[in-house]
């Protein structure tokens, strides 16, 4: 038993040595200046990624359950005859929100 912890402890110390790496900030030791780089250079590509799969794939996901839900309270309306229109607004007013988001999210976020 005590092999086998020898052995484990050996292993994780082993993978840890190989995956650590030594990470400098800058020459001068500005950490800031280095993340501020690292998210001015980042930041057009989440934006992108963001505008061309994020929101298309939320949209899609919303209009679904939409349509889902509009001919769920069809369903309800022939068989009670009284409709509650209440979740289906939210998920109208969701995609409007989804849909137009793109356009007005960057520059609240400033970017």
């Amino acid at each position: 038993m005590r092999n086998k912890k020898l052995w484990s402890f050996a292993a994780v110390l082993s993978i840890a040595a190989v995956t650590a790496f030594p990470v400098f900030a800058a020459p001068t030791g500005n950490v800031s200046g280095v993340i501020e780089q690292t998210w001015s250079s980042a930041a057009a590509q989440i934006k992108t990624v963001v505008n061309n799969v994020i929101f298309p794939a939320l949209d899609m996901i919303l209009a679904i359950l939409l349509f889902v839900k509009i001919g769920g309270l069809y369903m309800d309306y022939r068989k009670h005859g009284q409709l509650e229109w209440t979740p289906a607004a939210i998920l109208f007013a969701g995609l409007i929100f989804s849909l137009t988001a793109p356009s007005f999210i960057w520059t609240i976020l400033g970017i």
